[in-house]
């Protein structure tokens, strides 16, 4: 006889909300955001992005986990009991798929970007950087990209690992790791931070971060700020509204909802100090993009005094961070295959692996043996991406700004008010109308703009 999982809630408030800031700080808050902020005007930025953190993504994030807690189920499910309590049509179970199709899709890639973090967090041990110079750290790098047999490896270890701890549940799996994995997240990177301090060249890394230059804030780096701030906060992905499933009825929404986004913000800005001033120490690029990352720091880590033990701790700070996104990413998934076949969620975290593993081995010969591969090559605005190229534009471009669209529209529109605010629990005046506009006309609008300016 098959034993079916019981619905859990969250221990407490601390272990939810660690939860939550797992699966929004990822390996993009790492380098990108401060990477953005430092080209297009440094602190101007920085208050422009906090705007729409403040203005839209909170208001979404409070919608995403009151839906997730009023439905108490997977995303699929939950979207359906509140269809039916409501009364609504069936056309709105949109937000429920998307919210397990975009993170299935997302782990088959993001898993095999993270599975590097290890193979650098080998090489930092074993003292590989040392007198690295930029044309060793790009040959390295592009060898791993060649390599599709030791990919493979990494993709499976790191997928592997997030199998078993969703598969373990919530209490003895997700909120365990979360316990484990984000102090220890927050001690690395503080080490790094105080590393940058003593050792680099903060004077100049504060200043790409911090000084305003708010002649650089054109509509479109407004836009970038937007996306950048919509993204980060992992909106639309399902893991917010799987978790808001598990949230007992007294924790504050509102309350968590500003806790998640200014944590994200305050890692992203740390990593920034913590980043920057090693790449201007070592006369090294700062807009490398994503090379940043695997080709540019381990240039500088090769170079320092207790670079090996630095570079470790950095990679494994980089690994932490897309260990918990995964984990998150994972869940929604594993949640709807329990509920909708009735199986024990071990063998569904393990079939939901596998499956995104196969997809994965697709991501990874992209860099090699199908590297000339153009699946899409009939669509202009696809013709030129690869494999992977074409996951990351699909989820990050279409899947979840447009599950981002349909939770405020869903929320703010179809769903009764009192439904929400029953869960809200908004008694200020001001914040109610506060919600009410922003996910109902500012958070539509901001993200069909988004959506547009990601088509040119």
């Amino acid at each position: 006889m098959v034993n079916i999982e019981k619905p859990t809630l969250w221990s407490s408030r601390y272990a939810f909300l660690l939860a939550c800031i797992g699966a929004a700080v990822g390996l993009g808050n790492l380098w990108r955001f401060p990477f953005e902020a430092g080209k297009n005007g440094g602190s101007a930025f920085v208050l422009v992005y906090l705007l729409f953190i403040f203005l839209i993504c909170i208001p979404i994030i409070m919608a995403e986990l009151a839906l997730g807690r009023r439905g108490r189920a997977s995303p699929v499910k939950a979207i359906r009991q509140l269809i039916q309590a409501e009364n609504l049509g069936q056309g709105w179970q949109v937000v429920g798929w998307l919210s397990i199709i975009t993170p299935f899709i997302a782990i088959s890639f993001y898993s095999v970007v993270a599975g590097w973090t290890l193979e650098y967090v080998y090489q930092a041990v074993g003292g590989a950087f040392a007198g690295y110079s930029s044309t060793d750290s790009g040959r390295a790098f592009n060898a791993l990209l060649m390599s599709p047999g030791r990919m493979l490896w990494l993709h499976s270890l790191f997928l592997a690992l997030a199998v078993f701890i969703v598969s373990r549940g919530l209490k003895g799996g997700i909120e365990w790791i979360a316990k484990l994995v984000m102090p220890l997240l927050f001690l690395l990177l503080l080490i790094m931070v105080v590393n940058a301090f003593l050792n680099a060249d903060i004077k100049q890394g504060l200043a790409f971060l911090f000084k305003p230059d708010f002649s650089k804030i054109t509509p479109d780096i407004a836009f970038l700020a937007l996306g950048q701030a919509f993204f980060s906060v992992s909106v639309g992905v399902g893991a917010l509204l799987t978790y808001g499933a598990y949230l007992p009825e007294g924790v504050s929404i509102p309350k968590s909802a500003v806790a998640i986004a200014l944590v994200d913000t305050a890692v992203a800005l740390l990593a920034g100090i913590a980043i920057f001033p090693l790449v201007f120490a070592y006369g090294l690029q700062p807009d490398s993009g994503p090379g940043l990352i695997f080709v540019t720091l381990p240039v500088a880590f090769g170079q320092m005094t207790g670079g090996p033990f630095l570079g470790a701790l950095f990679f494994a700070l980089m690994f932490l961070a897309a260990f918990s996104t995964v984990v998150a990413m994972l869940e929604p998934v594993v949640a709807w295959c329990v509920d909708h076949k009735q199986v024990s969620r071990p063998l569904m975290a393990l079939a939901t692996g596998v499956l995104a593993w196969l997809l994965g081995i697709a991501a990874i010969f992209s860099f090699n043996i199908w590297q000339t591969v153009r699946p899409l090559s009939f669509i202009p605005l696809m013709a030129d991406k690869d494999i992977f190229e074409l996951f990351d534009f699909i989820v990050s471009n279409l899947l979840i700004p447009l599950n981002g669209l349909f939770i405020a529209l869903f929320a703010g529109w179809a769903i009764s008010r009192h439904a929400m605010f029953s869960e809200l629990a908004l008694k200020n005046t001001y914040l109610v109308n506060y919600w009410i506009i922003s996910v109902r006309y500012l958070a539509p609008v901001a993200i069909v703009l988004v959506l547009i300016s990601s088509m040119n």
